[in-house]
């Protein structure tokens, strides 16, 4: 099983309308492990750990986003693999 992790920053209209549920939901059922939280700055910020094509599908999913989320940019750095996590959360 190839593994790997994906950091994300997701910029637009990503807060205030779900999208950290959205992505811990979507994280769960991909069976991603990792963690999102808004920024500051009004973007949403994410680590996601698993096998390649489930990281490759939630960072797919970032990038368009749910209904009522308007994303306009994902940036996304591809770093080494930790196995530090047990399961998604969102970081408040």
């Amino acid at each position: 099983m190839a593994t790997s992790r994906a950091h994300v920053y997701v910029h637009g209209r990503v807060q205030g309308v779900s999208f950290r549920a959205n992505t811990r939901r979507n994280a769960q059922l991909f069976g991603v492990k990792g963690w999102v939280k808004n920024c500051d700055d009004g973007s949403v910020e994410a680590v996601f750990e698993g096998e390649n094509a489930a990281v490759d599908n939630i960072v797919s999913w970032c990038k368009q986003g749910q209904s009522g989320a308007y994303v306009q940019r994902c940036d996304v750095c591809w770093e080494d693999y930790t196995g530090e996590f047990d399961a998604f959360s969102i970081v408040y």
